[in-house]
């Protein structure tokens, strides 16, 4: 086969990036448990293009896995915005959140621990540092909320740090199937961890409230 493109709408259309994204996203969820490793000519072959079409817009396996992560997080923080956004109030929202976070991980483990690997946070790359800090910053704006505070206070920052570690703790958890073998509700369990959170730490008080 040469240069030219099978599927040559895909390409003209500005689609085979995110095509080939697509195909890594799917492949990587099969790979974790069949162990077979991402190949960009295969990828290539299941979107109908060459090989060496893929290279315009993935120097190797690396580059496409740090667009796949970076795609992650795209939607890991959409999953986040939009649990916030459905409960006008903010400490349930904050809940919410925390469903939608561990949930994520248990839908698609492969993409959550490539995103939070030492692999993906070493890169230097721009586009994945900027939806890094987007997820952390949509993070903090939701912690400030529950707390009424500036996103920029100090107390903040803390508070996000409690909250972050155990909400991906408690999704590494759930990822390894440790989680349910001690319970039957796991919202119940992610709620009752988020809540336990907030009326421990002092950063959190005045905030909790029977509902």
């Amino acid at each position: 086969m040469d240069d030219k493109i099978v599927n040559s709408a895909a390409y003209h259309h500005g689609n085979l990036r995110m095509a080939l994204v697509e195909a890594g996203l799917a492949h990587l969820e099969l790979a974790s448990e069949t162990g077979k490793e991402l190949n960009l000519r295969e990828l290539a072959r299941q979107v109908g293009v060459s090989a060496t079409a893929t290279y315009r817009h993935f120097a190797n396996k690396e580059a496409l896995l740090i667009a796949i992560a970076a795609e992650g997080f795209r939607r890991f923080t959409a999953a986040q915005t939009l649990a916030f956004l459905a409960e006008p109030d903010h400490r349930k929202a904050f809940f919410a959140t925390g469903r939608a976070y561990v949930h994520f991980a248990k839908k698609q483990p492969a993409l959550f621990k490539l995103m939070f690997s030492s692999f993906a946070s070493k890169q230097q790359d721009p586009e994945i540092s900027e939806v890094m800090e987007l997820a952390y910053y949509g993070l903090r704006k939701r912690v400030a909320l529950v707390l009424d505070r500036s996103d920029d206070d100090p107390i903040v920052a803390t508070a996000v740090l409690q909250a972050w570690s155990i909400t991906h703790g408690l999704s590494h958890l759930v990822v390894d199937g440790l989680v349910e073998k001690l319970t039957d509700n796991l919202e119940t369990t992610i709620d009752n961890v988020l809540r336990q959170t907030i009326i421990s730490n002092s950063k959190f008080q005045g905030v909790e409230r029977k509902d």
